[in-house]
């Protein structure tokens, strides 16, 4: 008994140890704290007007861009697998008289420019005729590694942000005003895991090869294919692992702890010698 009592307490300190490191794993990456990945260089002071003009930025890094109201202003970054992307747009409206309420609204769309769904904030406000700013946020779903081919999942590559005004009285249009964007990424943990991923991340040109000669130095690569700092993730490596290992362990060192207890302490004492 006290063999066992000795094995069992090594497995509950053991599995504790390891429950306490995963535990600790996904507690780091599921709390939506601004991505460590934030540059603190100054951002971009300019936007596309275009998809294919859209102005990279990275997570945490702030953008600025001076427009005309009833401009469409496109910024591209990059989001890994399991991030949970957050962006905030800012919109100085001018100080001019202006004629009526307009409404401006935040879209965020995948690398196959399909338009993601927000989970939190509010992507579209209206501007009371005579309010200084207004503010836009949009909270998308979890990136997935890997999605069926039918699901509108979001997954890895290139995000595009699009900012714009969708109504305001004709008199309005062309007034000068200032935007801010910022986009956070907060890791999810491996509770947000699949298995398997992408071949590659969707980003412009993934699926495009261009011939080069023998010996030619590469062209650089666009701006809007820019990656996560760290490189792209591959895909396979979650914290779940932690968790299965740790399962296991418990369950091979209880198998062990109940044989020892079922099988007894020997030959029983009732039976007599050479029986």
């Amino acid at each position: 008994m006290r063999t066992v009592r000795r094995m069992l307490m090594t497995a509950v300190l053991a599995g504790a140890g390891l429950l306490g490191v995963a535990g600790t794993a996904v507690a780091d990456s599921a709390t939506p704290s601004p991505s460590t990945s934030a540059s603190t260089d100054a951002g971009p002071t300019e936007a596309g007007t275009s998809f294919r003009t859209a102005t990279a930025i990275k997570p945490g890094q702030p953008a600025t861009a001076d427009a005309s109201t009833g401009d469409y202003l496109y910024w591209v970054l990059p989001v890994d697998a399991g991030q949970r992307a957050t962006v905030t747009a800012t919109v100085t409206l001018p100080a001019a008289a202006r004629h009526g309420a307009a409404t401006w609204q935040l879209d965020v769309y995948d690398g196959l420019r399909r338009r993601q769904p927000c989970k939190y904030g509010a992507p579209s406000k209206a501007a009371a005729q005579d309010a200084g700013s207004v503010q836009l946020t949009c909270t998308l779903r979890t990136v997935r590694a890997w999605a069926e081919p039918w699901a509108n999942d979001p997954l890895p590559g290139s995000y595009y942000v699009r900012l714009t005004v969708v109504d305001l009285p004709q008199e309005d249009l062309g007034l000068a005003v200032h935007a801010k964007v910022e986009a956070g990424t907060a890791d999810q943990g491996g509770a947000q895991a699949v298995d398997g991923s992408l071949a590659a991340p969707l980003v412009p040109g993934a699926g495009t090869a261009t011939p080069q000669s023998d010996g030619a130095t590469p062209s650089p690569r666009p701006a809007a294919m820019a990656e996560p700092d760290g490189g792209w993730s591959s895909g396979w490596w979650s914290d779940r692992w932690l968790w299965t290992a740790a399962g296991g362990l418990l369950a091979a060192l209880g198998g062990i702890a109940g044989y020892s207890v079922t099988r007894g302490s020997g030959r029983p004492s009732r039976v007599p010698p050479g029986a």
